[in-house]
């Protein structure tokens, strides 16, 4: 009967690692998007003097989760991971319960963008994981002895987590959840697709396998057998898939507002939604993507979180990156363009209105990319840069789970 009653206690401590694993991560692969939540919630606890501290505060909670949770997968450090998941969760909860009364308009953040729950389900979820708890760590003692040579795992799994969130704060996350994702087409080029009232369009791709055409949606794509023939824009009935088209809201320095900019063929939009924190070296990096974006035949934009008119340069930036990035610019909302590119002076592709491709601000594409990019299918470049990313995450998600489960 002990033996048994540890065994429920072992399920019970795993199944909540499982979680806070899961959740730590997707919020450590999007550092930036983890830092708005915080500041959500310190806006509504009226602490927004800590706003400087919400980055550091997001990536040390999403870094603790994930450690929390790989230490009671593998079993190690038994006592304090039964701790600090118990005092996490005890934490969430009683923070979701004020959520869920008061029902502000925000989300809570748990699985970052990845999944959206509303306040009523994230308390019904702590609620789920505070019963695991007490199953898992009542009493507080014997939670039995831990296995030396799980050591070794946990330590891979967290120098892992580690390195994927240094990565994620250099560049940009490897999969995108948020509508200006990978395949998404701006508003300003569908407007003149859609017939009200008469059904939702999505992107699909045609693949051919043994003489068979299958269609498939970006996140349903099929393995290497298949061979991509096109795509087409094809209509559904129902709202099975994501049908919102996103929307720039860009402006000149007249204040029109010009979406359709972004929405013509070859279009490279470099996004600052954080001026005043670029030096002069980045402004000078970005103008020069500016001018060879410009020179390879791409429509160059920059778009900054500003008044109409006012782009906001630093002292000592030279006259002919003055008239390079002033005639590029153009206003946006501060949301937008958090939500366009994570990266603080990343590039965003566009071609016709389909977002093709994105880079961070220290890896942005030079001439020759830019040349191989003007003249590769725009499908095959999405589909290429949407692969890479899914399959680098998810060899990342079973290399990590198979650490902990079978060493």
């Amino acid at each position: 009967m002990k033996k048994y009653h540890y065994r429920i206690r072992r399920l019970a401590a795993v199944i909540i690692g499982l979680v806070f694993f899961v959740a730590g991560v997707f919020k450590l692969m999007d550092p930036v998007g983890a830092k708005l939540v915080v500041d959500e919630y310190l806006n509504f606890f009226h602490m927004g003097f800590l706003k400087g501290l919400s980055m550091p505060i997001a990536l040390f909670l999403a870094l603790l989760e994930a450690l929390t949770g790989a230490a009671l997968v593998t079993g190690v450090y038994r006592f304090y991971a039964a701790v600090s998941a118990a005092a996490m969760i005890g934490f969430f909860t009683l923070v979701t319960f004020i959520l869920w009364i008061f029902n502000p308009q925000m989300d809570c953040g748990c699985f970052g963008e990845v999944v959206h729950l509303t306040h009523g389900q994230t308390f019904l979820k702590n609620i789920v994981l505070l019963a695991l708890a007490a199953v898992a760590f009542i009493p507080f003692k014997e939670f039995g002895k831990n296995k030396n040579r799980k050591y070794i795992p946990f330590c891979i799994v967290g120098v892992s987590t580690v390195a994927l969130m240094i990565y994620s704060l250099l560049y940009i996350p490897l999969m995108d959840y948020t509508p200006f994702n990978l395949s998404s087409r701006l508003k300003a080029a569908s407007a003149d697709e859609l017939i009200e009232d008469e059904g939702n369009w999505v992107a699909t791709y045609i693949y051919e396998k043994n003489g068979q055409e299958g269609t498939f949606t970006l996140d349903r794509l099929p393995d290497s057998t298949w061979t991509f023939v096109r795509s087409e824009m094809m209509e559904v009935e129902d709202n099975i898939f994501e049908t919102d088209f996103p929307e720039l809201a860009i402006r000149d320095s007249e204040g029109n507002y010009v979406d359709s900019l972004a929405a013509g063929p070859m279009v490279l939009a470099v996004s600052v939604y954080e001026p005043s924190s670029l030096g002069i070296t980045k402004w000078k990096k970005i103008s020069s993507t500016l001018q060879d974006a410009a020179t390879e035949g791409f429509q160059p934009l920059l778009l900054v979180a500003m008044s109409p008119g006012t782009l906001p340069l630093p002292e000592g930036l030279e006259m002919q990156d003055r008239i390079t990035l002033g005639a590029c610019a153009y206003s946006a909302d501060y949301k937008t363009l958090v939500s366009l590119n994570r990266s603080n002076g990343g590039a965003t592709y566009f071609n016709d209105g389909n977002l093709i491709e994105k880079w961070g601000r220290r890896n942005l594409p030079g001439s020759s990319e830019l040349g191989k990019l003007m003249r590769k299918d725009s499908t095959d470049a999405m589909l290429s840069a949407s692969s890479k990313g899914r399959l680098t995450f998810q060899a990342f998600f079973l290399y990590t789970l198979a650490i902990m489960f079978l060493i």
